[in-house]
């Protein structure tokens, strides 16, 4: 059965509820991942989403600060939450899909929102580039980042890091900003590359053309000077890599109303 999946950094969700509202209604993926979602369980709009037609939702989000959430329209078994580098940030949750969301064999989707990592590249002087370079170590060796046997599992998110040339808007003039060091470069391969996972949006866009979905608020027009940046994420596992669809960025919700600084990515996979 085909399965589609987004993902988008929303920068607060009660803020932007509209704007998900929008996107959903025009998109109607099965499944949609936020980050940076900055509210408590207890607040997050379920009603709002219920009346979309999400009502199956899975959260781990804290006041004013980092967040995600897994919305989805087809029922899950089972929920996981992690922390990493010993805090208490919420920065994963992951939900098992099964034969009650039509699958005969199970899907994992982890959900990922990677520490940012401030603005000096080293971690000597940045405690904020120290953690992120921790996250990604720690991501690296977590078992149940690795999928074997056949297991069939999607990781997303904005992972905070534009790993390859043509991920950044100047190779040569980001090698020194963070996101595109090759420090961080390095890191997040190796999470890839010790999970066997198979980036789902380069499969369909070639490793030599242009590709983003970040625009900061800094730029006096974001859409003339498109300095992006590719931090947001879809992966799947070997067991699946050949099974991707379709894959679509939503370039046009940068330029909505009090948007995020991100747009959606969604990915449709054949499972």
């Amino acid at each position: 059965m085909p399965l589609t999946i987004s993902t988008w950094n929303i920068n607060s969700v009660r803020l932007r509820i509209e704007l998900v509202a929008k996107f959903l209604k025009a998109t109607r993926p099965d499944v949609l991942c936020l980050q940076e979602t900055k509210c408590p369980d207890d607040a997050f709009p379920l009603k709002r989403l219920a009346r979309l037609g999400y009502t199956h939702v899975a959260t781990n989000g804290q006041k004013g600060y980092h967040g995600v959430a897994i919305v989805s329209r087809l029922p899950f078994e089972a929920t996981d939450r992690r922390c990493f580098c010993e805090k208490q940030d919420c920065r994963h949750v992951s939900v098992t899909f099964g034969e009650r969301a039509g699958l005969k064999d199970p899907a994992t989707v982890h959900n990922f929102y990677v520490p940012a990592g401030g603005d000096e590249p080293d971690p000597l002087v940045n405690p904020k580039f120290a953690h992120k370079l921790a996250f990604l170590d720690e991501m690296r060796v977590s078992p149940g980042l690795h999928p074997q046997n056949g297991a069939r599992a999607i990781l997303v998110g904005d992972l905070n890091v534009a790993p390859l040339e043509h991920d950044v808007w100047s190779h040569k003039q980001m090698l020194r900003v963070v996101s595109h060091t090759p420090i961080e470069c390095e890191k997040l391969g190796a999470v890839r590359s010790a999970g066997g996972w198979v980036d789902a949006m380069r499969s369909k866009v070639p490793d030599s053309e242009k590709l983003y979905t970040w625009w900061s608020y800094r730029a006096a027009d974001w859409e003339a000077s498109d300095r992006g940046r590719r931090l947001d994420h879809v992966w799947v596992s070997p067991a699946i890599g050949d099974r991707v669809a379709a894959m679509t960025v939503t370039r046009a919700a940068r330029g909505w109303p009090q948007p995020s600084d991100h747009v959606p990515v969604t990915v449709k996979l054949d499972i």
